[in-house]
């Protein structure tokens, strides 16, 4: 065998964990109005337990994270959303 030691050969190739760049799908859909009486929209940007995802986690600019936060906030209010919950997806 003539292979160098220092060469180390896999299998399968290590993986690299590639971050996706994270956006605000706001600007980029050109959406300028967050609609309360869209639940389904609404319950992207809520985990399992109908919690309001950071923006670290979704992306979203402040600017429409404070529209989302008040939309699901009006969305509560009027029993679209529930407050809280087990498994909302």
């Amino acid at each position: 065998m003539s292979t160098n030691s220092s060469e180390i050969r896999y299998l399968t190739p290590p993986t690299v964990e590639v971050k996706k760049k994270k956006y605000c799908r706001f600007k980029k859909n050109k959406i300028k109005y967050v609609d309360y009486k869209d639940p389904e929209f609404l319950k992207k940007f809520l985990n399992e337990q109908g919690r309001i995802l950071p923006r670290r986690l979704t992306g979203t600019s402040l600017k429409y994270q404070r529209k989302v936060a008040q939309s699901v906030k009006r969305a509560r209010h009027l029993a679209i959303l529930p407050f809280v919950t087990d498994l909302l997806k």
